[in-house]
């Protein structure tokens, strides 16, 4: 990845490669803070192999950050700016990190949340506090990137309610964004507006990366707006953007006639069909919908220039074997399947959950990797997804483990049993319903404060619903689908 930066930069350093709010830095500029980040690590004691977490919203010092740990040999652990509680204190304990990098205006509450941790905190105020704090530090000298060397620890959430750090090579970065730009059609005159969070698979394999393969721009906004993406498209002259599926069902809901933009293209996954075609005829763009995990390299099928259907999840990479498994783990050729992935080449997928080799090997098995997706081929070997296995919810492109908030909200005093369940929603894909069985009599708006106080954001449930009794198997699993019908004591949260 640092190679890739390096070469760009010396073949056109004055391309722009991050476009940020009045401010563009231009590829030979990334790269010099790059290297000089890397000596101002190893000042601060970060050594290669050191886990390092980083709580950056979307601007450039996440990749600042991120690059100079790249090139001292660290490890990054990207998580949302904004974790906090028990998650920041798992992550960080669980990923053995060395050192935790943020803003100034995140370092007294991440402070506070790890009163014990024996690493260092280090922030900087903003881009302009990062260069002039690494701009007398002697370039670090370059080192070549082995490919199963860690470029990141990502967490994701796990059925069995803690997250799951997936470690990812080198190599799948580089693949991922060599397969973007082919599947696209991705050149150096393309800018990339990306909204979506950075600490997410996501924005990094398809627009970060993408980036490094052809020396095109990256145009960072803090966040996903509807209202705004069109007019920050015509100020940057973007070409193209990233997507989960609840960015294009907003858009698709707010423009409501055909709009003539600078924008080709967009990639992503989770658009539901009708959504696809209303989006691309709105705004005259390629959708190149795709099926991928954080596990799996971040895309495994793909609608690509030459491989097309509307409706699928698109072609098999090359360089994957894609099968469909039934019960007893054997391949099917025809009807709906488990999604199961292996590589053709070596270090393509993630190299295992970080300290958490029973998982790692339980989701590997007879050579396959187990996505806990169902999906089905047609006859031209297009795939199409066909909903989930494993009991996570999909709340506006963040996969959630219901466990995590059923955990939680046990340790409310007034909660007897719990369980969380998906709710349909036409925005965000999915809502949390969280079901209660009362030990004494709850006050919605203190359980509401308290489960702000203990989960992230994104887990907090809009509904609340009452019941006598949780359903559940002989072997205490919960039935989850007999809690979706609602109660005439619903709580909507968001009303409080």
């Amino acid at each position: 990845m640092i190679s890739l930066l390096a070469g760009i930069a010396d073949q056109t350093p004055d391309a722009p490669l991050i476009i940020y709010q009045k401010e563009i830095y231009s590829f030979a500029v990334v790269r010099d803070l790059m290297r000089q980040g890397a000596t101002w690590l190893d000042t601060q004691g970060i050594s290669p192999g050191d886990k390092v977490v980083m709580a950056v919203s979307n601007r450039p010092l996440f990749l600042f950050y991120w690059f100079s740990l790249l090139a001292r040999g660290a490890v990054a652990v990207p998580i949302s700016y904004d974790t906090f509680g028990d998650s920041l204190q798992y992550i960080v304990q669980q990923s053995d990190a060395k050192a935790v990098l943020t803003e100034q205006s995140e370092l007294h509450r991440i402070q506070d949340t790890l009163p014990g941790f024996q690493g260092r905190i280090l922030s900087v105020a903003d881009e302009a506090s990062f260069i002039s704090l690494v701009q007398d530090f002697s370039p670090w000298p370059d080192a070549g990137t082995v490919s199963n060397s860690p470029a990141a620890i990502l967490y994701t959430s796990g059925t069995t309610g803690q997250p799951k750090g997936v470690i990812i090579p080198a190599a799948s970065y580089l693949a991922a964004g060599r397969e973007i730009v082919r599947a696209v059609g991705i050149t150096q005159a393309d800018r990339i507006l990306t909204f979506l969070p950075l600490h997410h698979a996501n924005p990094q394999m398809y627009a970060i990366m993408s980036a490094l393969t052809v020396g095109c721009s990256i145009i960072l906004v803090p966040r996903f707006s509807a209202s705004k993406l069109l007019s920050q498209a015509a100020e940057y002259q973007a070409t193209g953007f990233t997507y989960v599926g609840t960015v294009l069902s907003i858009l698709s809901k707010t423009i409501d006639a055909p709009r003539q933009t600078s924008l080709r293209w967009g990639v992503g996954g989770g658009a539901p069909e009708s959504v696809w075609r209303d989006l691309a005829q709105k705004l005259d763009v390629r959708i190149h919908e795709l099926y991928g995990m954080t596990e799996t390299g971040g895309v495994t099928t793909i609608n690509s220039l030459d491989k097309y259907r509307i409706g699928s999840v698109g072609y098999p990479r090359d360089d994957f074997e894609i099968a469909l498994l039934d019960e007893e783990d054997k391949v099917i050729g025809k009807g709906v399947g488990e999604i199961a992935v292996r590589p053709r080449q070596a270090w393509l997928i993630s190299s295992g959950y970080y300290n958490k080799p029973a998982e790692t090997m339980s989701s590997i098995t007879n050579l396959w990797f187990h996505t806990g997706d169902f999906g089905r081929f047609d006859d031209d070997g297009y795939l199409y997804f066909e909903g989930r296995k494993k009991e996570l919810i999909r709340r506006a492109g963040e996969m959630i483990s219901p466990v995590s908030i059923e955990l939680v909200a046990c340790r409310h005093p007034a909660i007897a049993d719990c369980a969380a369940v998906p709710v349909p929603d036409d925005i965000l894909g999915e809502e949390i319903k969280l079901v209660i069985v009362e030990r004494t009599p709850i006050d919605c708006i203190d359980l509401l404060a308290f489960l702000k106080t203990h989960l992230p954001r994104h887990g907090i449930p809009r509904y609340i619903d009452f019941t006598d009794h949780i359903p559940k198997t002989p072997t205490e699993k919960i039935q989850r689908f007999k809690l979706k019908e609602n109660s005439s004591r619903l709580v909507d949260l968001t009303i409080l």
